[in-house]
């Protein structure tokens, strides 16, 4: 429901005095935090536009302050970013810049994240929930979003401040996936970092040695076939699966690629054919 929502928005642009422009020279000016048409040159699709964004500001149950609480998430990797709110015209600007925009109830004013630190929230799609009274931004930022540096304003995990006070703000919150990620990176940190004594761990093991890696990525790919062509059940399937990421992980981590560089190709390939993507690849290496 999201996606067709806001799909009438994508035409849209900010002029330099921040009103919303369209192209064929119609703009909409804010007033009384309502956004109004006006231009001479107005055409059906334009129209029909400023009214589909009308419509959606209006289906949004805002408090009895005129809010919202907004969510800022990290298109690739699913992290939560932050949290603030926005009013109608908070709202309206992020459909029309494509930067997460949000009201400052201390300020009283609209403030788009980045403005000052150029750490900028690019907004691919934005989420109502069910009840249309809070707001995801789904996009990718430019940089730490946490004024303290941090990538994300979620580092503190209570259960572990809980266990001991050390602990506190040691980690982000992450996804399984970027859980095991983030554990193989530390691996290689430790054998860079560190003289390790004894048996060293399986993944310390296939980071020391690139031809046990590749091989054990061949065979995991090669099992992983094998329970299409033997016709075995889902439970193999998402076992082997595993295996065959895990393994490809600990070489990403040896290449120094995160999963967000890989997620974040896939995303780039949804708007294009395989073969558009595959020609692309030949003029590349050309």
């Amino acid at each position: 429901m999201a996606a067709s929502s806001f799909s009438c928005a994508q035409s849209l642009c900010l002029t330099s005095r921040g009103r919303v422009s369209f192209p064929g020279g119609c703009v909409l000016k804010r007033r009384n935090s309502h956004l109004v048409f006006a231009s001479s040159l107005k055409s059906n699709k334009d129209v029909s536009s400023v009214s589909k964004v009308e419509t959606l500001l209006d289906s949004v149950k805002w408090d009895d302050k005129g809010l919202a609480v907004a969510i800022a998430q990290n298109v690739d990797t699913g992290a939560i970013l932050m949290q603030g709110f926005a009013n109608r015209d908070a709202l309206a600007t992020t459909i029309s810049s494509r930067k997460a925009t949000f009201y400052s109830r201390s300020r009283s004013s609209l403030w788009t994240k980045g403005e000052t630190s150029n750490n900028f929230i690019n907004v691919y799609d934005i989420f109502l929930d069910c009840d249309r009274d809070s707001i995801i931004y789904l996009g990718k930022p430019d940089g730490p979003t946490c004024h303290t540096g941090s990538e994300t304003c979620y580092y503190t995990s209570v259960l572990d401040s809980l266990e001991t006070e050390q602990a506190a703000g040691s980690k982000l919150a992450s996804t399984t996936l970027y859980s095991l990620e983030s554990t193989v990176f530390q691996r290689r940190a430790e054998i860079e970092t560190t003289t390790e004594s004894g048996k060293p761990s399986w993944t310390k093991r296939l980071l020391l040695n690139h031809d046990l890696l590749c091989s054990k990525i061949r065979e995991e790919a090669d099992e992983l076939c094998r329970t299409l062509e033997d016709n075995e059940d889902k439970g193999r399937t998402a076992s082997e699966m595993g295996d065959v990421l895990y393994h490809a992980m600990v070489l990403l981590a040896l290449k120094d690629v995160k999963m967000e560089d890989v997620l974040d190709v896939l995303r780039r390939r949804f708007s294009q054919s395989g073969i558009e993507e595959k020609g692309s690849r030949g003029k590349q290496k050309s």
